[in-house]
């Protein structure tokens, strides 16, 4: 009888590998699956209401679903509407990893407007220096500013819903005080900074191609860059991890000797210096200056679209363009037939619910999982 040889532990540890690779694979997979199918159920249901209500149900419907794509100024209009949302869904889904629910990518995203604008304004700068110069500082900004919420998180057991919206709160009515008090030129009856210098400006993709793109510039490239860095950080680090770990069971993780006071503290830090680059976005790319309302709730409409991503970054950009295309789409319907884009406040509202029964779901899998462990401990 021969005898079959004993598996080596290089081997082993190749099996291993092989099989989380298959796992992440498949949870990919399953979470893409999730996601496109909370996508098709919110759109019939959006259709059966409008059948219900509008007039015109089938041209309201077909200016919604194709209404952004009819036009080359209105892929412009989605494409700078998404850069934006993208980077707000990639911010919170760090936090939210970790089972931190952080509302705070909107003051995040003030933040990083606001300082962005007053390097480029008043720190001579040359091309390109003066778009990465802006962005650094932005985003050290935006990392300082979360860094508060995530202190009070983990030190004093804070709760997050309130710091991070308290947060915001301060944010904002500091961005309104500095911009109408000392940013806004003298004798400009409209509350708006001067205009940034054309060396702090994205490039407009419309300048590049010679098409009408509107406001669509190219930050979309720092969006992919910013995509592949959160994967890499949350997939293929110590510190993703650690995250992931603490999202799971955050008593285990600390038994397994993870500073989950130091990992809490960074999700938070981490995910407003993304959002940070949002804000630069607008003030540099779309605005070209500092508006009030600049953000136009963008921070909280980031939320949706990390959750119907079920927080996993590659996913991020598909929800954003879908969420960015329902917004564009809503205003064309609105514009074009005679049904108001309430519709896609339905849809939204739809998808949130979906969400929410997803997470309620996992929750009650989660303390259940999380209760057999701790009883082996």
């Amino acid at each position: 009888m021969v005898d079959t040889p004993a598996i080596t532990n290089s081997e082993a540890r190749v099996h291993e590998r092989m099989r989380i690779r298959k796992e992440r694979v498949r949870g990919s997979l399953i979470d893409l699956v999730v996601t496109l199918g909370t996508i098709v159920i919110a759109l019939v249901v959006g259709f059966i209401v409008t059948l219900a209500v509008g007039k015109q149900p089938i041209a309201a419907y077909t200016a919604l679903l194709t209404g952004p794509l009819s036009q080359v100024n209105r892929l412009g209009n989605w494409l700078q509407d998404a850069t934006t949302l993208i980077l707000i869904g990639l911010s919170v889904s760090i936090a939210f990893q970790a089972r931190q629910f952080n509302l705070g990518a909107e003051g995040s995203l003030l933040v990083g407007a606001m300082t962005a604008a007053v390097v480029a304004l008043y720190v001579p700068l040359p091309p390109i220096l003066g778009i990465i110069v802006p962005l650094l500082a932005a985003m050290a900004a935006g990392f300082l500013v979360a860094l508060i919420p995530g202190w009070m998180k983990a030190y004093l057991n804070a709760n997050e819903i309130v710091s991070t919206l308290m947060i915001n709160a301060i944010i904002a009515n500091l961005y309104q005080y500095l911009l109408i008090n000392f940013l806004t030129p003298e004798g400009d009856n409209v509350r708006r900074s001067a205009l940034l210098p054309a060396t702090s400006a994205f490039p407009l993709l419309a300048d590049i191609f010679n098409a009408n793109l509107g406001r669509a510039n190219l930050a979309i490239v720092v969006v992919l860059i910013v995509v592949i860095a959160v994967w890499i950080l949350m997939r293929h680090t110590s510190f993703g991890y650690e995250i992931r770990m603490i999202g799971a069971n955050e008593k285990f993780a600390q038994y397994g000797g993870i500073n989950t006071k130091r990992v809490v503290m960074l999700a938070f830090a981490i995910g407003g210096a993304v959002a940070a680059i949002g804000g630069v976005h607008l003030a540099m790319g779309v605005h070209n200056r500092l508006i009030l309302g600049i953000s136009a709730g963008l921070g909280f409409e980031g939320i949706v679209v990390a959750m119907l991503a079920r927080n996993n970054p590659l996913l991020v950009p598909i929800t954003g363009l879908f969420y960015s295309y329902l917004r564009i789409g809503g205003d064309i319907m609105e514009r074009t037939a005679s049904v108001g884009a309430e519709i896609v406040q339905v849809i939204q509202a739809v998808i949130i619910l979906l969400i929410t029964a997803q997470f309620v779901i996992e929750y009650v899998r989660t303390r259940r999982n999380r209760r057999a462990a701790e009883a082996k401990l």
